[in-house]
Parts: C-alpha cells; structure tokens; sequence
C-alpha cells in the first residue's frame, strides 16, 4: 500500500514511517526539513514541504492509498495548524479519490463512548487551563474530519512516552480499563494496523499502554 504520512519527521512520525516501511508499504514523507527524518530506503519518497501550504500537501497525496497524519501542535505552532492541514488534506483527499484517512489526536478530544475517570477529568482539566488553544483547534479539527465523505479513523492518544515497542498496546474508549500513556513505537502500530481493519472505520477509539 502506498501511504501519504504527515508529521513524518516529528517523534512519532520517525517510528511511523519506519514500521510502515518494514510492513512492505511505500511512503511518502512530507517534512518541512528532510534532514530530520533519518531514514532512507528505497520505498520511502520524501517531499520537502509545509503540511499548512494546500499544494505542497497535494503533491504529497496525488497517487497514494491511504493518508496517515501523525501531525500535532509543538512550540511556536500556530494556532490553528490543525484544521489548516486537515482542511488542506481532506481537500486533496477528495481530488484525487482518497478514502482511507488515519488521524491522530490528543485524549483530550472526548467521545461519546467515553465514560471519563476522575484521573481523566482532572488531566482533562489541567490540559484546558495549559493548552486551551490546542484543544480547541484539535475539537476543530476533529469535527471536521467526522464531517468528511473519508473512511477516517481518529487515534486519541494519552500521555506519549519514548518506551519501547511492546506490541502489546491496546484500543479502546475512555473508561474504567483506560490508562494513560502509550510509547510512539506502539501507537505508531495502532495507527498502521488501522489500514487493514475495518472495526474502527468511522470511529475515534483511544489507546493506551
């Protein structure tokens, strides 16, 4: 399968890449520094561009099965990077007759299958008093993805951490058996096994470790 991956270069979207390239896939990279992604193979097409420019995202996703966005806030973003991106990949998503959309959020966004712990409320409160303007761009985005004519599935994840891939990482709705936190290595699996299962098409599962 042939990937457009987003973020491929951040700290998630290094694992990403790497584990898609060693399930057979072919990627292609869109990085703003290509210098930041070191990896090289001979399946992986990296596009020097900015997620945030409408026709650098196009190029990225002309001829691709599948999209995988791994792309999220850091110091200095602006504020609205996430329904810009979103707005500029559904858009070529839409041109070139793209379904199947793999997207990744914060556990902040809630569901309506949660059922939130105490712990979770209390995080989902520190994380509005600290980030108030990154969750309410990823709701925003988030809408807009459910609103879409894609095959899309949210990834919320919890607290990332830089563990080892155990393979043993779970999905799920926030709930009594949630945790979280999660390592890269193992969202990064999550993500890429969503290409071949259908049971959270449409959905905005959680996971955690």
């Amino acid at each position: 399968m042939k990937l457009a991956i987003l973020g491929a270069s951040g700290k998630t979207g290094i694992p990403l890449v790497q584990q898609a390239l060693e399930g057979g896939h072919h990627v292609v990279a869109l990085v703003r520094t290509p210098s930041k992604l070191p990896i090289q193979h001979a399946n992986l097409t990296v596009i020097q561009g900015d997620a945030m420019n409408a026709d650098d995202t196009d190029k990225a996703i002309q001829g691709v099965d599948a999209v995988v966005n791994a792309l999220g806030h850091v110091k200095g973003s602006p504020e609205n990077l996430q329904v810009t991106v979103i707005t500029n990949v559904l858009k070529s998503m839409e041109k070139h007759k793209v379904k199947r959309l793999i997207t990744l959020t914060g556990a902040g966004v809630r569901d309506p299958q949660d059922k939130p712990k105490v712990i979770d409320h209390v995080f989902g409160f520190l994380l509005k008093m600290v980030s108030g303007k990154v969750l309410e761009d990823s709701a925003a985005y988030i809408n807009l993805v459910r609103q879409s004519k894609t095959d899309w599935t949210v990834i919320r994840g919890p607290r990332l951490t830089e563990g080892e891939h155990t393979g043993k990482a779970k999905m799920g709705y926030v709930g009594a058996e949630s945790g979280t936190s999660i390592s890269r290595a193992d969202l990064a699996e999550l993500m890429l096994k969503q290409l071949t299962d259908s049971t959270y098409v449409k959905k905005a599962p959680a996971v955690w470790s």
